[in-house]
């Protein structure tokens, strides 16, 4: 009897042990159950901080806080292109990249290259992306209605408001949205790294140009990278609930 009682004992364990190897477990295989929230936490924060950096720098710019120091930059890129003349050259020549004309190949190119090849919906967002920006870029203009740099400081000439930088804004989203969706068919992490860094390099240099070429004060061209950078990061991360629908 007692043998039994035994043999039922074990036959109850043996059946618990094999449905508890059957249920899923609540930990990922790789044992990291913060993998999945890390990025989109990570890209939350980016976000914020450079919306936080955007209001105040917009702030100072009501109060005028921040001209002593624009002034200055803008002294300083005048006396550059005073000594290399080369420089005022090669500023507007890079500064064409991030020029509405350009700007707006690049994005139906790219818009048509997705819709194409790709998929429909990055190509749609891409676009609603780049139409979304453009139009917060002059409703900010108008909010803040900081008017441009005398023509003193200008290599050449520019019209519409300064704050913020339409090239430096326009071209952080189209440059750093699409550099992030070439790196993401890419495997290595160098390579990725490498996309990022071209990506981001472009933007950097448009941003200066505006500077060197007197056209925008260097609040102007920061507050446009923050905008910008902040926007394709936000519509990146859509992109990912977005698309895998």
């Amino acid at each position: 009897m007692f043998k039994k009682a035994d043999q039922f004992r074990a036959l109850q364990r043996l059946v618990s042990m094999t449905s508890l190897s059957k249920s899923p477990s609540p930990i990922p295989p790789n044992g990291d159950p913060f993998r999945s929230l890390w990025r989109p936490l990570l890209a939350g924060s980016f976000v914020m901080a450079m919306v936080f950096v955007f209001l105040k720098l917009g702030s100072e710019v009501v109060e005028g806080e921040t001209q002593g120091f624009d002034q200055h930059i803008l002294r300083f890129a005048q006396a550059l292109r005073e000594q290399y003349p080369i420089l005022s050259d090669m500023m507007r020549d890079i500064t064409g990249l991030g020029s509405v004309s350009v700007l707006t190949l690049f994005t139906v190119i790219t818009v048509v290259y997705l819709a194409l090849f790709s998929s429909r919906r990055m190509a749609a967002l891409v676009a609603v992306a780049m139409i979304s920006g453009t139009l917060l870029v002059s409703v900010f203009k108008a909010f803040f209605g900081r008017t441009r740099p005398d023509l003193t400081f200008a290599e050449l000439a520019a019209s519409g408001l300064s704050f913020p930088s339409g090239h430096a804004s326009m071209s952080a989203i189209a440059y750093l949205t699409v550099g992030a969706l070439i790196a993401a068919t890419h495997k290595r992490t160098g390579e990725r790294f490498y996309i990022l860094l071209i990506a981001g390099f472009i933007t950097l240099l448009v941003g200066l140009s505006r500077i060197a070429l007197g056209v925008h004060w260097a609040t102007d061209v920061i507050g446009g990278w923050a905008f910008g950078s902040a926007w394709a990061v936000l519509w990146l991360q859509l992109a990912k609930t977005f698309v895998k629908r």
